[in-house]
């Protein structure tokens, strides 16, 4: 007999061999060479043994880590090739028509003096409206596809000057000065978001991370710091690369010092404008046609490179459903939202140094190295004045990683303190024309310039940042901030006919208030009274995005159905009560949420968690 069926019906190889039965209460083993297939299988499903869930968890959020830093280090790098392109390509296109003998040689009677004014007016006057259109730009598009578009607008500006006609450069200037403000507002925003980002990663395991809760006060700052230094030590690096196609390029074609100051007879503080009787020949030679061809070709080639970098090295700066919610708000509430952050006491006492923040980036280049610096040494040292303030302003960038030990307001006071310095200095100060012996001042005077716009830029950013961390969207805040310095620029290029003194007063006016103004926003938060922050509009999810659609329950009985609608009564109690909260503090600007709407707010919010999860589960 080949097999025995025992009494539970399973072949024993036991009896075969003549070994006794087993008995039934033992275990029958399966047949397999390595034990029972249910074991098999539990051992083929199951965890790796050298699996270690905890060291591939870290390993995780370390990558989660390194990508923050890449898109930092994108958005920085990117920002610093475009403004690099942009600036260099305007000042040799600026020197190029300005000389007389270029204009009449190469165009005739075109007119490139008057089509050069009007596209200055288009890049500087066009920013002004920006704070009406910038918020539904970002909305729209989001913050990472703003800065990708606006790169695309500069490499547009640089692609025009290969048909220098009046129908390609005013329009693309006025491109330019559309996207000035959003892209500006959305790099600031990035930056500070991706510190924000970085911290999750770090602390993923604190219960607040990971429960999405509010972290506590002051844990972004010193990210926030770090990342802020990072980004204007890498961008302000453009001053000192967009001076390439001068050194390597037009420089060889400039007169000396001799020839186009030879008329030029006051310079620094008894001048007027920006330089009086300069000679109207300033080339020695004229650039073959096909030379400036390839130096545009290889500027058009870096604004492509920059287009590259923000679109493969920076990530998104919010989860898809972050972007579904600002998108789910209406147009109306999206445009108000600038407008409503002003009624915060910090950000109106901030709006001084804002608007010193343009004038004084704009003087250290129109003011103090062309009417102090090209007009006492020559055009020929423009490429070197630059360079140094350029990197003077990259290096002292990064002086602002003092915050981490040193108090809030020390690195913007210091700064103001700087520039207080030199502009007394610079009023008391007129170089003679024609002295080159006065260089070494000159870079000096350049390098601390630099140290003072760097301590002002990074200090300002930085504030920004950790006044409103615990704001996820931040495209509104610094919406207002570079709007405010869209207007200085603009002032600054309507008095560009004053008096040097003039101008000279009105950015020392500037700086005293914007100093007393930000201490007194200062004692306003050691005395702890209350600011007002606006309320963004909670997102209708049932009328976009995808993941939000309700599905019909076939299941859900009458009790669920009344319970529903009990909450949906308790919600609609809440909006009452918080319009009525509101249109009782709309007159008081200083305003906190009180404890009443800090419930609603939260038995809201819980509410919206819920209804995040129940769709989660939908869709798995």
């Amino acid at each position: 007999m080949a097999a025995v069926i025992t009494e539970d019906n399973v072949y024993s190889e036991a009896e075969v061999n003549g070994a006794p039965p087993a008995d039934g209460d033992d275990q029958v083993q399966l047949p397999g060479p390595e034990g029972n297939i249910q074991g098999q299988v539990e051992e083929f499903l199951g965890p790796h043994p050298d699996y270690d869930e905890e060291e591939e968890e870290r390993k995780y959020y370390r990558r989660k880590r390194l990508g923050v830093v890449k898109n930092v280090v994108g958005a920085s790098c990117g920002g610093m090739i475009i403004y690099s392109v942009y600036m260099g390509l305007l000042q040799m296109q600026l020197i190029l028509h300005y000389d007389e003998t270029y204009r009449e040689v190469k165009y005739g009677t075109l007119g490139l003096e008057d089509i050069d004014n009007k596209m200055l007016m288009g890049i500087n006057v066009t920013p002004i409206v920006g704070l009406l259109y910038t918020p539904v730009l970002i909305r729209f598009l989001g913050t990472k596809w703003m800065m990708f578009l606006a790169s695309g607008i500069y490499a547009l500006f640089v692609s025009t000057n290969y048909w220098e006609r009046y129908y390609t450069l005013v329009p693309s200037a006025v491109a330019i000065g559309v996207v000035i403000v959003p892209l500006w507002a959305s790099l600031g925003n990035y930056i500070t978001r991706m510190a924000q980002q970085y911290y999750e990663y770090v602390n993923y395991k604190d219960e607040h991370v990971q429960e999405q809760k509010k972290p506590p006060k002051g844990a972004f700052h010193s990210y926030i710091i770090i990342f802020q230094s990072v980004f204007y030590i890498i961008f302000h690096l453009s001053f000192v690369f967009a001076e390439f196609p001068m050194v390597l390029f037009l420089n060889n074609y400039l007169n000396d010092y001799k020839h186009t100051l030879y008329k030029v007879t006051q310079c620094g503080a008894s001048g007027k404008g920006v330089i009086e009787n300069l000679n109207k020949t300033v080339l020695r030679t004229l650039p073959r046609s096909l030379l400036l061809i390839e130096v545009e070709s290889v500027l058009m080639g870096a604004a492509f490179l920059a287009m590259l970098v923000f679109l493969v090295l920076c990530g998104a700066a919010y989860r898809p459903t972050e972007e579904i919610d600002l998108r789910s708000i209406g147009w109306g509430n999206i445009f108000q939202l600038p407008f409503k952050h002003l009624r915060d006491y910090r950000l109106r006492l901030l709006c001084p140094f804002f608007v010193y923040s343009g004038f004084e980036v704009l003087f250290a280049v129109q003011g103090l190295i062309l009417s102090y610096g090209v007009c006492a040494v020559g055009m020929e040292k423009l490429w070197l004045l630059v360079m140094v303030y350029g990197l003077s302003s990259s290096i002292c960038s990064g002086l602002a990683l003092a915050l981490l030990r040193l108090p809030r307001p020390i690195i913007l006071l210091v700064g103001a303190f700087v520039h207080f310095v030199l502009i007394i200095a610079l009023m008391c100060w007129s170089p003679r024309p024609q002295t080159p012996s006065y260089l070494p001042y000159l870079l000096v005077i350049s390098a601390l310039w630099g140290l003072g716009t760097a301590l002002n830029k990074t200090g300002l950013s930085t504030l920004l940042g950790m006044l409103y961390e615990d704001k996820e969207r931040l495209d509104f805040v610094y919406t207002i901030y570079h709007w405010w310095q869209a207007v200085a620029i603009f002032i600054v290029y309507l008095w560009s006919a004053l008096p040097m003194r003039a101008k000279l007063g009105i950015l020392l006016f500037t700086l005293i208030v914007a100093c007393f103004c930000y201490v007194q926003m200062e004692r306003r938060l050691a005395k702890k009274i209350q600011f007002r922050l606006p309320r963004i509009p909670r997102p209708r999810h049932k009328v976009k995005g995808y993941r939000y659609l309700e599905e019909e329950n076939s299941d859900e009985s009458d009790t669920d159905l009344s319970d529903a609608e009990d909450d949906e009564k308790d919600e609609r109690e809440d909006e009452r009560r918080l319009v009525e909260e509101d249109r009782n503090t709309d007159d008081d600007s200083q305003g906190s949420p009180g404890p009443e709407r800090s419930r609603v707010r939260d038995r809201r919010k819980k509410n919206d968690n819920a209804a995040y999860e129940q769709a989660g589960e939908r869709e798995d």
